[in-house]
């Protein structure tokens, strides 16, 4: 629970940059939950400030996350009552802190380092084509909807389609003139060094001002409420009080909400566990967050989310990409994300609700552009088709269905390669070299396994008469014993015939059962 304040004036910039962009998808999420609007709120809170407090992740931002809207709708209609789901968030949240003591966080390390890459890029080119209909104003679908199939019967693509036919000029020039700012900011060498003020603060100011100068002018330029930002106002501590949900306890008896609960628990946690892989892979200073610590910190957060009428949260890949591209340092920044959203909830929402959502697509564009741009997809295939192949099944996975399916498929056809490449680097053997008479030297690699047989069969049958052949595995520490089979039987069957010379040399003891069948004799 260590917190650093050395850093204080970048984390408060980071912080600063990840409330504006978090503060419609906490709102746009509880809406496409079928949630009260202040619950996306309240879990954004307690995502910054108490997941923030028990996590060791320096970078890596919870909140609720667009992968559990679903679930959350569905939980909430079949339970019949948003205060029994409560009482599934608190369930869930007690099961995660419970994975976390079980170490059941390490089933991260086994997530491909090229799916990684794969679901970043994804996020960023998701982020980029679900803000274009908000940069025109055409606000149909919730923000924090990033699944490829929409809530209003379009899909991304159509929705662009539609936001261009139907698109707002004011919210276009608004947009555009906060995207020159951002650009400016990041380019322009003396805008750079201004720390204090960041850009993105600037491009909602500019956005704020604009619309009031359109409006004081009566002007059709002027953006409408519903595309501006809509946060629920609380008068005075009673009406906030007001606006906060309790769990109904009893429904702990109630086997569905276990369901949900383990469903929950399930789903955020896999989320959880792919997003501070990721965060961890974007940290500049390439800190290690341990999985197992970060599975108790949001236990304890949903814990509390579900106690006070919050929806369920997960560490989210758009808010940390924006934590980390805004220049934090530590988590002191999520902690300050998240009590800027209650300061400003309880003291200036009618403020907060006068900025254009076309400013906050310029701030989520750049966001998008820097996880997504040419410079990736170069990287990726200059390492390989047996990189890119991953990645880019990966990108397009998630794009068109959504973050788990995309990343499920993405480790599906990593495996793939990585069997693949097994089969190929068993050992080395080029028949291309060989003239007859030579010696045919075979090397075994380090492991050798059944899934080895095919290709090593293919190549002892491949091997020309009245050759010598040398099969050395004295590199080798593990041989199965489906290659020492395949191995015995060549020798004793395939050589005699062909009148091949056989030598196998360092198998000894390289057997990988203890207790080697009578009929195989290893040399």
């Amino acid at each position: 629970m260590k917190i650093t304040t050395q850093n204080l004036k970048s984390d408060f910039q980071s912080g600063l940059v990840v409330f504006l962009v978090a503060l419609p998808l906490c709102l746009g999420i509880a809406l496409a939950s079928g949630a009260p609007l202040f619950a996306g709120i309240l879990s954004g809170i307690i995502g910054g400030i108490v997941v923030g407090l028990f996590s060791n992740s320096q970078l890596s931002v919870s909140g609720p996350a667009a992968g559990l809207t679903a679930i959350i709708l569905s939980a909430i209609t079949s339970l019949n009552s948003y205060e029994a789901f409560l009482m599934a968030v608190i369930i869930a949240g007690v099961l995660q802190m419970i994975l976390g003591a079980l170490k059941a966080g390490a089933i991260a390390n086994y997530i491909p380092s090229n799916v990684i890459e794969g679901m970043l890029t994804a996020i960023g080119i998701i982020i980029i084509l679900k803000q274009i209909p908000h940069a025109v104003g055409y606000d149909k679908d919730n923000e924090g909807d990033f699944f490829f199939m929409e809530s209003t019967g379009n899909n991304t693509l159509s929705a662009i389609y539609d936001a261009i036919n139907y698109s707002h000029p004011g919210s276009f020039i608004i947009f555009i003139v906060s995207l020159m700012i951002l650009i400016a900011f990041n380019k322009i060498s003396f805008l750079k060094k201004i720390k204090l003020v960041p850009g993105a603060l600037v491009a909602v100011i500019a956005g704020i001002l604009m619309n009031e100068f359109f409006k004081s002018q009566a002007s059709p330029l002027e953006i409408a409420d519903d595309h501006l930002v809509r946060l629920p106002i609380a008068k005075n501590l009673n009406d906030f009080w007001g606006l906060l949900s309790f769990p109904k306890f009893d429904a702990i008896k109630n086997f569905q909400v276990w369901v949900v609960a383990l469903t929950i628990a399930i789903v955020a946690s896999i989320e959880t566990l792919l997003c501070i892989e990721a965060a961890d892979k974007l940290d500049p200073e390439k800190r290690a967050t341990n999985p197992n610590r970060e599975l108790l910190a949001q236990g304890i957060g949903n814990l509390f989310s579900g106690l006070i009428g919050g929806l369920p949260m997960t560490s989210v890949i758009v808010r940390t990409s924006a934590n980390t591209n805004a220049g934090a340092k530590s988590k002191m920044s999520t902690i300050i994300h998240g009590i800027l959203i209650l300061v400003c909830v309880l003291t200036i929402p009618f403020i907060i609700n006068k900025i254009p959502l076309a400013s906050l697509a310029a701030i989520l564009i750049m966001i998008g552009f820097k996880l997504a741009g040419p410079a990736i997809f170069k990287k990726i295939w200059s390492q390989g088709l047996i990189q890119f192949v991953p990645f880019i099944v990966t990108v397009i996975a998630i794009v068109f269905t959504d973050l788990l399916k995309g990343v499920g498929i993405g480790i599906v056809v990593s495996i793939f390669y990585i069997l693949k490449s097994n089969l190929k680097f068993a050992y080395s053997f080029d028949k291309k070299k060989y003239h007859d008479g030579e010696e045919i030297i075979i090397q075994l690699a380090h492991e050798v396994s059944f899934l080895n047989k095919a290709a090593i069969k293919e190549t002892l049958h491949q091997l020309p008469k009245n050759s010598v052949v040398k099969i050395d595995a004295s590199e080798s520490f593990y041989i199965d014993y489906d290659i020492v089979e395949l191995i015995q039987d060549f020798e004793k069957t395939i050589a005699p015939q062909k009148n091949i010379k056989l030598e196998v040399i360092g198998m000894k003891n390289k057997y990988s059962l203890n207790n080697v069948p009578s009929h195989v004799t290893i040399n």
